[in-house]
């Protein structure tokens, strides 16, 4: 028994017992999100500093000729650092100027793929739990393009949807996207609760009411899961989709980069993708932790 059960039984006022057991309960979840989105600073505060450490250690033991490889100091020179009488248009600034356009270009594909790629997912896994009919029928071919490398059927998806279009960074991306949480969310779906879902029978609720009452529901850790694993895969995605359909933003750039031996524009636009998307899949799962931890799910905190 808590102390504010204790104290509910045992206060003379109910109204006070009740605003007793209400400011506990805020104390406690307060605590919760206080302990969660510490942990997911923390987290990323370590995984950019062992990927700044591995980057170190590659470019200084590989033997690679500085001119070549760049270090993460000299990245952080090339993007933020001026010598005196720098040429304006050589300066930090300008060269923050040139990649932040390619960065914010790659990081609009990415989200397109993203959420292409998790709507189908959804939207497929609910139909597999609905239908045995949909999931034999859909699933062997989901395996069979699942199996096949990218980069081989890019061509094809191109000739399809026209180089240079939205509609190819689109389906590039979801691709890439949509194994992996398909695969989570089915997961989520076939671990509801039977009980539950058998008391909703009872009460004349359909299939579709069970989804929606206690499958989907019970799955938000499953969901939650795979939004935040498809991050990478769908930058991923938007770069192979610049590097092989449009050309822009940073996959399109970094062949060029790398042809014209522009070396510290190719590391640090890789430094700044990396980065950004370190931080993103942390700021997903800090999203997770709290919605979690608001719906009584606190398992996933600890």
């Amino acid at each position: 028994m808590t102390l504010a059960q204790f104290d509910a039984l045992t206060s003379p006022d109910p109204a006070e017992a009740d605003a007793a057991i209400r400011r506990r309960v805020r104390r406690d979840r307060g605590r919760a999100l206080a302990k969660s989105v510490a942990r997911a600073l923390g987290n990323a505060l370590l995984t950019i500093v062992i990927v700044l450490l591995l980057w170190q250690a590659v470019v200084s033991l590989t033997g690679i000729s500085p001119y070549v490889a760049k270090g993460p100091l000299d990245v952080w020179d090339f993007l933020f650092v001026d010598q005196p009488g720098v040429d304006p248009d050589k300066s930090a600034a300008a060269h923050r100027a040139a990649l932040m356009p390619l960065l914010a270009q790659t990081l609009q594909d990415a989200a397109l793929g993203w959420v292409v790629g998790m709507a189908v997912a959804i939207v497929l896994a609910v139909l597999f739990s609905l239908s045995r009919a949909v999931e034999a029928g859909v699933m062997p071919l989901a395996l069979v393009l699942r199996t096949v490398p990218l980069v081989s059927i890019a061509p094809v998806i191109i000739l399809l949807t026209g180089r240079g279009t939205t509609a190819s960074v689109a389906v590039i991306g979801s691709i890439v996207v949509l194994f992996p949480a398909l695969a989570s969310v089915m997961f989520g779906l076939s671990r509801a609760n039977r009980e539950s879902l058998d008391l909703v029978a009872v009460y004349g609720g359909t299939r579709l009411t069970q989804l929606r009452k206690v499958s989907i529901p019970g799955a938000l850790p499953s969901l939650f899961v795979a939004a935040r694993v498809s991050v990478p895969g769908a930058v991923t995605g938007a770069l192979l989709a610049e590097w092989l359909s449009t050309g822009t933003g940073i996959g399109g750039m970094i062949q060029k980069f790398s042809a014209s031996a522009r070396f510290d524009e190719l590391w640090a636009s890789v430094a700044l993708i990396t980065i950004v998307t370190l931080l993103l899949y942390n700021l997903v799962q800090l999203v997770e932790n709290i919605v979690l931890a608001r719906m009584g799910m606190a398992s996933t905190l600890s």
